[in-house]
């Protein structure tokens, strides 16, 4: 087995954390949104293209998901009326994500319950310390893009 450094195991602990509260914060999510008929997921894109049509693909990169799994979203979210696709202007066969009347009302509606939640939620905890763990999340974020963008970065295999 691999020793880990004292930092490999702190940026381990990290990730682990990570994953934890994702799960949590994913949970949470679909009792935030079930009411107005949406998921996490669901509520992601339509926050996502409640700033502006966008493409499926420009959605998977801001929500860090394949551009598979954002169609998926979008074609059951435009089946129940929340979103519609419209023509892109500068791509023929790439259409636009536009959320719709329903779609922005059951938003707000998302989004009220989130704001309760997160003030309930963000009063147990110091804000100076929340503020310095979103900023060193931000770095880790970075540090690991940069590394995936990295061409010393080894090659997947398979």
């Amino acid at each position: 087995m691999a020793r880990l450094t004292a930092a490999a195991t702190a940026f381990s602990e990290l990730v682990i954390e990570v994953f934890r509260l994702n799960g949590l914060a994913l949970e949470a999510g679909d009792l935030l949104a079930r009411p107005a008929g949406l998921t996490s997921a669901r509520w992601q894109v339509l926050g996502v293209v409640d700033h502006g049509p966008a493409p499926v693909s420009n959605v998977a990169r801001t929500m860090g998901l394949t551009r598979q799994s954002v169609q998926q979203i979008a074609d059951a979210l435009e089946r129940e009326g929340f979103i519609e696709y419209v023509e892109n202007p500068h791509h023929r066969t790439a259409r636009l994500i536009a959320v719709t009347a329903a779609g922005r009302e059951a938003l707000r509606q998302v989004e009220a319950r989130h704001a309760a939640w997160a003030d309930r939620l963000g009063k147990q905890l110091d804000l100076s310390s929340l503020r310095a763990t979103v900023d060193a999340l931000r770095q880790a974020r970075q540090v690991i893009e940069d590394d995936a963008a990295s061409p010393a970065r080894p090659a997947r295999k398979g």
